[in-house]
């Protein structure tokens, strides 16, 4: 019973990013007012916005969380090699969207990600977004061993985003994903995590920040939404109203939604709707099978 939710946690978490990304790429970079004047309020993934996207599309939040995963499947031990590989060959491929650091990382890029991500940070003098953030949760689904997931965690963050901020985020949301795939409350979870850094305060109420795409803005809302809903679905479709960087709110967001209600409860409308649902699958199957291997131990 507890193998079987597990992957219905690890599963959820994937989905949860996938959902979360395609509601919120039809509001992204809209206005409350503007999306209250065309949508009412947005509950359905149908696709539109600045990306033209099909309904059931996802944006980069999706496809750098697959090469994160994918990465990590290919290479446990030393992932970091196959994950920038499939950043090269999904950058190759002419997204849609792309993010402005991770956009002159890959084009400064000349054998070390590190060293690109130092020279993105001083040509654009920051590298604060969320970009990291948005990608990093296969990390916790993949890793039993809490040492292992935040090393990577960390890593996986420092290829594009040399500033600490987006690591601290990065670490944050890992150990919360951590936990509420042991099954830890969401709410007890989140308070316990923030305790002593940047975040901690009084995240009940709204943000006093617009839902930008700066990390440290883009986390307090996430964890402003997690906090006050009481569903996956709820989750998602705050995010996507929100406007801003919505898609990239809402793929964070969902990703722990999705671990914390479980696919299960996921509702088939959204689920079902998503067009990678292939890869998601074999994604969710690969890092369970991974995290739950002898040679790791769950209980490690």
């Amino acid at each position: 019973m507890r193998e079987e939710r597990l992957y219905d946690r690890i599963k959820g978490g994937i989905y949860g990013v996938a959902i979360g990304d395609a509601l919120g790429g039809t509001t992204e970079f809209m206005t409350t007012r503007e999306i209250k004047a065309r949508y009412g309020y947005l509950k359905e993934i149908v696709g539109g916005g600045v990306w033209q996207l099909e309904p059931g599309e996802v944006t980069d939040d999706t496809m750098m969380t697959l090469c994160v995963a994918e990465g990590i499947l290919e290479n446990p031990a030393e992932p970091l090699e196959p994950i920038g590989r499939n950043f090269l060959r999904w950058y190759k491929s002419k997204p849609k969207d792309i993010g402005i650091t991770i956009r002159h990382v890959f084009e400064k890029y000349d054998g070390n990600w590190f060293e690109a991500a130092v020279q993105a940070d001083r040509d654009l003098d920051q590298s604060g977004g969320n970009g990291s953030l948005m990608r990093c949760l296969p990390v916790a689904l993949a890793y039993a061993d809490k040492a292992d997931m935040e090393r990577v965690t960390r890593l996986q963050s420092q290829m594009t985003h040399y500033d600490e901020s987006c690591s601290e985020a990065c670490v944050i949301y890992s150990r919360i994903a951590y936990r509420l795939l042991r099954s830890e409350d969401l709410r007890e979870t989140i308070m316990s995590e923030v305790a002593g850094a940047g975040y901690e305060g009084n995240i009940l109420d709204a943000p006093d920040c617009e839902p930008s795409g700066y990390v440290v803005h883009t986390f307090r809302w996430v964890l402003h939404l997690l906090l006050n809903s009481s569903s996956f679905s709820e989750v998602v479709q705050k995010a996507a109203n929100l406007g801003g960087d919505s898609d990239t709110i809402g793929a964070i967001a969902g990703g722990l939604a999705g671990i914390s209600y479980g696919y299960s409860s996921i509702p088939s409308g959204f689920s079902n709707v998503i067009l990678i649902r292939n890869r998601l699958d074999e994604a969710a199957s690969g890092l369970y099978s991974l995290r739950s291997s002898a040679a790791q131990g769950f209980e490690k």
